[in-house]
């Protein structure tokens, strides 16, 4: 810790209350470093300062606090629930706990009339007004779930702005997973039983559907309309699939069930979902908590969680471990919230079947971490043998365009724990000449580390000549950076790159070396964020289909091109030698697409 600052902390502590209340440590600059609860302030914060403390993390933390502020509250829940909010108020570096928060997927039904859609989000977007059904754990249970919809009840996903300017039916009509409401096939009326039976399927009715299904196909088959009776008998099939794969889940109701496992240094909490007596499945979560207390960690870990990632709770919360301040996490919650919310550490039957499947998951989870930790420690471990000093931090930048449209450069960190993604930047690079890698990289670099602190390792996607601009940009901003140029093998093969150092000096690491290995991983997870952030926004700003900035490719070709391969995504999917035995197109053609859309 500074030392300039050690008296006026022990000043602080010496003078700080015992009573319930939260604490704020700030930096230097009067930054907000980190936000903490206690039930006892004046104990809390002291032990941060002792000697024996050993994690990194907490050391770190320590090592930048220049001063303390505290306020008093009246109970453990006023406690919690200010904490949380100025957690959400300021997001504090240290508070962050989750690797990934980004909210849950909810599939929703639009209000639009007469012809609502269904689709899928994250979060309960404030501009969207229907019905939400979910969370989802991912986009892709998400998704299963909207395509299990589609072909059963023909409901439109597409776009409001796509559907509106529809003059005939497109590809959906003619696979049968929509009845192309946009150019009138189906009347309003028609259409609000198919989205009343969506919405019946995702709340779990399936069995009256099943029985209203049966009757449809009977009638339409009294009347020889057998088209029509093939058509609901293939419904039923497919529903009567949905049903068996559900069948294990017996009870009605919503409820998540949180199982929290702890080893070698690795803490794991798997967070599965019940809605509607169906489990849509899980998630596991590896917060930066360390420990021989999990209630007390899974008592953190679920305040950050609700309070700060779910837009909502469901009435039960099925634990492995009881929390030493259940009831107040339950009144925070139920302040929250508006509801009743009931934490069961201890529950029987189904529920304990449930509980089982979370702690299997939660132990399976943790044993892949820990074999890619270990790894990723060894390979810091490696590359700290190379260069001959600690690196605890590493960050990276690479730049992304397409013949100099829409420039993205992109920032990626690593620590021991992996990619920190909350911590990745991107920049939109303006005013330099278009294709200008240098000059991207030295804008890049300037913005960023005017304003934050270097990294123990800064990693430069490129040789001799842009280390040589970094090295410019830190002598401006005087500062001093720890940083190496990678640049890429003889056809760019992987496993031939050199590093460049500051000094001059430069090697070339055998293919099978961990510390090449890390560099990768590094210079490649750059690579594919800066890539991903400039499509984004180059598809964006052509506001059209990015087969039309294509030269030489017009409209017949554009069309021929998208019926070959059933849509766009089929396109970006595609070879070169694929594109090539498009009729017409040809070899020359096929590479100047690939490019394109890839390079």
């Amino acid at each position: 810790m500074n030392t300039s600052a050690r008296p006026h902390i022990e000043k602080i502590l010496a003078n700080m209350t015992q009573l319930p209340g939260i604490y704020k440590m700030l930096g230097k600059e009067g930054e907000l470093l980190y936000v903490g609860k206690a039930k006892n302030l004046k104990n809390r914060v002291s032990s941060y300062f002792l000697k024996n403390i050993e994690h990194p993390k907490t050391q770190a933390l320590v090592a930048r606090i220049y001063d303390i502020e505290t306020l008093v509250v009246r109970s453990e829940t006023e406690a919690l629930l200010l904490e949380q909010n100025l957690i959400k108020l300021h997001h504090p570096p240290y508070n962050i706990m989750l690797r990934d928060d980004k909210s849950y997927v909810y599939i929703f039904v639009s209000a639009d009339q007469p012809y609502p859609r269904i689709a899928s989000g994250r979060g309960k977007g404030k501009h969207q007004v229907g019905k939400f059904f979910g969370p989802y754990p991912s986009a892709y249970n998400a998704r299963d779930t909207l395509l299990v919809v589609q072909k059963l009840f023909n409901v439109r996903q597409c776009e409001n702005s796509f559907f509106a300017q529809r003059k005939r039916p497109c590809l959906q009509y003619q696979i049968k997973r929509c009845t192309a409401p946009c150019v009138g096939l189906i009347s309003p009326e028609e259409y609000q039983e198919d989205v009343n039976s969506s919405i019946r399927f995702l709340n779990g009715d399936t069995r009256e559907l099943n029985q209203e299904l049966i009757g449809k196909m009977e009638k339409a088959a009294e009347q020889l309309e057998f088209e029509k009776a093939v058509f609901y008998r293939d419904r039923m099939a497919l529903l009567r699939d949905v049903q068996a794969q559900q069948a294990i889940y017996k009870l009605r109701g919503e409820a998540d069930i949180i199982a929290i496992a702890y080893q070698a240094g690795v803490t794991c909490v798997q967070i599965m979902h019940v809605r509607n007596g169906k489990m849509l499945g899980g998630k596991s979560y590896f917060p930066d908590m360390l420990g021989d207390d999990l209630g007390q960690m899974l008592s953190d870990f679920m305040a950050n969680f609700y309070f700060q990632v779910a837009d909502e709770v469901p009435a039960e919360l099925i634990v492995n471990v009881d929390l030493p301040n259940r009831k107040d996490m339950e009144a925070a919650l139920r302040q929250q919230f508006g509801k009743k919310i009931q934490i069961k550490p201890h529950v029987r039957e189904t529920r304990a079947e449930w509980l089982e499947l979370a702690e299997m998951n939660v132990q399976h989870a943790i044993r892949g971490k820990l074999a890619s930790y270990l790894e990723l420690n060894e390979r810091f471990y490696q590359l700290e043998q190379v260069v001959g000093r600690p690196v605890d931090r590493i960050e990276c930048f690479d730049i992304s365009h397409t013949m100099g449209e829409a420039t993205i450069a992109s920032c990626v960190v690593f620590d021991h724990g992996g990619a920190r993604k909350r911590d990745y930047r991107q920049f939109a690079i303006h005013d330099i000449t278009a294709g200008d890698d240098y000059a991207a990289m030295r804008q890049a670099l300037t913005r960023r580390y005017k304003k934050a602190m270097l990294p123990d390792l800064l990693l430069i996607d490129g040789g001799k000549g842009q280390l040589h601009m970094a090295m410019e940009v830190m002598q401006t901003l005087g500062l001093e950076a720890f940083m190496i140029g990678v640049s890429k093998g003889e056809g760019r093969k992987p496993g031939l790159e050199t590093l460049h150092f500051t000094d001059g000096t430069k090697i070339q690491l055998p293919e099978d070396h961990k510390a090449l290995h890390l560099i990768q991983q590094v210079r490649d997870e750059a690579h594919r964020f800066a890539i991903t952030k400039h499509r984004a926004k180059r598809d964006k700003r052509r506001g059209s289909s990015v087969l039309e900035a294509i030269p030489g490719l017009g409209p017949k070709r554009r069309r021929d091109l998208l019926t070959h391969f059933g849509g766009i995504q089929g396109v970006l999917k595609a070879s070169e030698k694929e594109l090539s035995q498009v009729t017409g197109l040809g070899e020359v053609m096929a590479r100047t697409i690939y490019s394109v859309l890839h390079e």
